[in-house]
């Protein structure tokens, strides 16, 4: 065992992996050698304080706010969730435009408002680059000079649970291998020569979010911010809804008053209960994060890195075989670097920059009239009025007849019915909407043949 660490060291920088990431996971592996806890159990943690929100910063000049930005946006994902093998950031999100589509659309229309250079910056894997790069092809407008279109995130080496040495599977080499979680991309960004290269080129500060997050845009007032209170790392958060009640949340530890990120992987089965409470939890992490590039520059400098905690997923090498040896998969969360970094804050802001499209049940919501996109390409909520509290509804559907894309699509061939003024809609069964179709209130559907919906029905809840 205490070979392990070389071990998967070595095999690493066979495989051609920057010594930044090689530092990164040899710090994760010997922390899980050491025993290190993985787990965050409820009785070390208290809620997160009151924190400000977006509406209380003031207006800022945007040229001089947003000189010194770049945009990354993780774009490692494929749709395999949705039954796809293609980027999700491909996928049609809305208005017959691809999540990509929508957000070069934001960036240059920032660009063109403001006068700024505002890089787009893409973190891809192996299997999103090719045919993102050939999609971004079909907007040379969005290149700036100087600024590559994208970095690569690492790949690790899944870890045999029994030796801890890298497993081998002569059978299918690919599956020794799997992502290191979105907290990699702190080190692919300095191990890629990105880093350095932006600090050169005078770019000071980044802002991160998915791909699959289309309100997550930029926001000069937040630039101005971290620039007039010297802030090293910057998290936006949304108070938690039923929505959230799986979501990552931060806290506080009891032990020294720091910030803490925990997700669900990182629960004790004891406190899964707990974890759900997001009334509790108040303060959700979006995965939209500003942070200095100098700042960041500096704690990678020397050593380990961040030293993010270790998310540590149980699994066997082949995922579709549970005969096949199981292994542990070391993961991060980018999160997870707020308690890296002194001076570290939290920032809530509203509902509509917190658009993430995980399932189609999110899809279906996004792509409703419960927003609107503007001229700008930028999204809005758009609840009705007189709706309770104006939040967004919560949408539920059958996995047997809406969890892949394409049966997704059969089912609301003409557009999505209307939610603008609905609660809930949950669907159990073989439900098919047609063209014009209204939820209102709290509607749930349980059919136990095929149903069509047809046009213009308007379906009432309590």
């Amino acid at each position: 065992m205490s070979d392990a660490v070389t071990a998967a060291a070595d095999k690493m920088r066979a495989a051609g992996s920057s010594e930044d990431a090689i530092r990164s996971f040899s710090s994760a592996l010997t922390r899980v050698r050491d025993g290190a806890q993985t787990l965050v159990p409820t009785a070390e943690l208290e809620p997160a304080p009151d924190v400000p929100t977006l509406d209380e910063l003031p207006d800022a000049e945007a040229e001089s706010a947003l000189a010194e930005l770049v945009v990354i946006k993780l774009n490692g994902g494929l749709a395999t969730s949705m039954g796809l093998r293609r980027p999700k950031s491909l996928v049609e999100a809305r208005d017959g435009r691809s999540f990509l589509e929508i957000i070069i659309g934001q960036t240059l229309g920032l660009r063109r408002r403001f006068g700024v250079r505002l890089p787009l910056v893409l973190m891809d894997s192996d299997s999103t680059r090719e045919p993102t790069l050939a999609a971004l092809a079909e907007h040379p407008e969005i290149a700036v000079a100087g600024v590559p279109p994208d970095f690569l995130q690492s790949m690790v080496p899944k870890i045999d649970a029994a030796t801890l040495l890298p497993v081998s599977w002569p059978s299918a080499p690919a599956l020794e291998w799997n992502p290191p979680g979105h907290g990699d991309v702190y080190p692919s960004l300095r191990g890629s020569g990105l880093l350095d290269s932006l600090l050169e080129q005078g770019f000071r500060y980044a802002m991160i979010s998915n791909a699959d997050n289309l309100g997550a845009t930029v926001d000069r007032r937040i630039a101005a911010y971290l620039a007039r209170e010297r802030i090293p790392f910057l998290m936006e958060v949304v108070q938690g809804t039923e929505a959230d009640r799986k979501g990552g949340h931060l806290a506080r530890r009891r032990a020294d008053g720091r910030l803490v990120l925990r997700e669900t992987a990182q629960t004790p089965p004891d406190d899964e209960e707990s974890f759900r409470d997001y009334l509790r939890w108040r303060w959700y992490n979006t995965n939209t994060l500003w942070f200095d590039l100098a700042a960041l520059a500096e704690r990678l400098a020397d050593g380990p890195g961040l030293e993010l905690p270790v998310i540590l997923n149980r699994k066997t090498v082949d995922p579709r075989d549970p005969g096949s040896p199981p292994v542990l998969q070391l993961e991060s969360a980018m999160g997870a670097a707020i308690g890296s970094f002194p001076g570290a804050r939290l920032l809530c802001v509203p509902r509509d920059r917190f658009v993430p499209v995980k399932t189609t049940d999110d899809l279906l919501l996004l792509r409703s009239d419960a927003y609107v996109m503007d001229d700008h390409f930028e999204l809005a909520q758009n609840m009705d009025p007189a709706h309770p509290d104006g939040r967004l509804p919560f949408v539920e559907l059958d996995p047997r007849h809406y969890k892949l894309i394409d049966d997704f699509e059969r089912r609301i061939p003409e557009g999505p019915p209307s939610l603008r003024e609905a609660e809930r809609l949950v669907v159990h069964g073989d439900v098919t909407f047609r063209r014009g179709v209204v939820i209102r209130g709290a509607v749930e559907l349980d059919e136990s043949a095929p149903r069509m919906i047809e046009p213009g029905t308007v379906l009432v809840g309590g």
